[in-house]
C-alpha cells in the first residue's frame, strides 16, 4: 500500500528559501545583539555583587563573649558577663518573618586539678528567646529560666539587653572548698533544636545557622 503526499506545487509557486538563505530582493535588516550582551553582563555582575555582599555579611556574623567575671555575695557566687550577638541575613530574615530565635548560654564551673582533668562542679544552661512582633513593631526578649519578658522598639536594643548578663547565680559556697582553684567557662550558641520543624533540617546543614561563640574562661576565687 502506498502513501499519498498531500504536498503539491501549483504553477507559479516559488519554493521556500532554505534556512539561512536570503530571499532574492529582500532587504537585509541588521540585528544588533550588543544590548543583550550588555544586560547579561550587568545581570551577572549584579548577582556576583549580591553574593559577595551576602558572604561578607555572613562572615561578619557570629557570637562572642566579650567579658565575664564572678563575685561572691551572701554565700552565693554570681556571674556578670557581656556577650555580643551578630546575626547574619538568613537568621534576620527568619526572625523578621516570625521565627523565634532561642539562644543558650552554656556555663560550667570546674575545679582545677594539676595532674588530671579538671573536675566539673556545676553545669548551668541559661536560655533566652528573641521574637519579633510585626504588628507592634517590637522585639521581645524572654528569659526562659526566670520567665521575665522585656520589649524593645529596635533590634540593637534587644540584642544589647540579650547580651547583658548580671547577677546570675552560679553555685552556693558550700560546694566550693577553701584553698582549691576554680574556674568558670561559658559560651553562647543558637539552639537549632528550638527552631520550627520545617526549618530545622535546613538549619542543620547551613553554616549560617550554626552560630556559637568560643569558650570564655574566668576565675572563681573561694
Amino acid at each position: 500500500m502506498g502513501f499519498i503526499s498531500l504536498h503539491s506545487s501549483r504553477p507559479g509557486d516559488r519554493p521556500s528559501p532554505e534556512r539561512g538563505q536570503r530571499t532574492p530582493g529582500a532587504a537585509e535588516i541588521p540585528v544588533n545583539r550588543q544590548p543583550r550582551r550588555h544586560w547579561l553582563h550587568w545581570l551577572l555582575a549584579l548577582v556576583a555583587v549580591g553574593a559577595s555582599a551576602l558572604a561578607s555579611a555572613e562572615a561578619e556574623s557570629g557570637f562572642s563573649v566579650e567579658s565575664a567575671d564572678t563575685r561572691f555575695d551572701e554565700s552565693v557566687y554570681l556571674l556578670d558577663a557581656d556577650l555580643r550577638y551578630r546575626f547574619n541575613p538568613r537568621v534576620l530574615e527568619a526572625l523578621e518573618n516570625g521565627v523565634p530565635i532561642t539562644i543558650a548560654i552554656d556555663i560550667e564551673v570546674e575545679r582545677h586539678r594539676r595532674w588530671w582533668l579538671n573536675e566539673t562542679v556545676a553545669t548551668l544552661e541559661q536560655r533566652y528567646q528573641l521574637d519579633y512582633h510585626a504588628l507592634a513593631d517590637q522585639y521581645v526578649v524572654r528569659n526562659l529560666n526566670s520567665g521575665a519578658v522585656y520589649s524593645f522598639h529596635g533590634l540593637a536594643a534587644a540584642l544589647h539587653a540579650l547580651g547583658t548578663v548580671r547577677d546570675l547565680p552560679l553555685l552556693d559556697s558550700q560546694f566550693v572548698e577553701p584553698g582549691e582553684e576554680y574556674q568558670v567557662i561559658l559560651r553562647a550558641r543558637l539552639d537549632i533544636e528550638e527552631l520550627p520543624s520545617p526549618l530545622r533540617p535546613l538549619a542543620y546543614v547551613t553554616p549560617a545557622w550554626r552560630l556559637r561563640s568560643d569558650w570564655y574562661l574566668c576565675s572563681l576565687t573561694p
